[in-house]
């Protein structure tokens, strides 16, 4: 193979993954220093509240799902269910 050829597609081959490295998301993790880069989804105010909002719901969801299969075990047992525990 002739150095020319080999040279001249290997420029291109470095040429194209530079081209893709500028437009490639730079994903979920810290922010690229700047000028380059943007502050990444997940650590937006607005959507930090969002997670934090869906997680609160997801946590009270489970609590009361325990505190039903508790009552439902005391009820088949014929005991009286036992106190709703406390969030922490």
């Amino acid at each position: 193979m002739s150095d020319r050829l080999f040279f001249g597609g290997l420029s291109l081959v470095a040429a194209a993954l530079i081209a893709l490295a500028m437009v490639w998301p730079q994903g979920l993790g810290a922010r690229s220093p700047g000028p380059f880069g943007s502050v990444p989804v997940q650590q937006r105010p607005e959507v930090q509240a969002a997670m934090r909002r869906e997680a609160e719901a997801n946590n009270a969801r489970l609590q009361k799902a325990r505190e039903a299969v508790a009552a439902a075990r005391a009820a088949t047992e014929g005991q009286s269910p036992p106190p709703p525990e406390t969030p922490q």
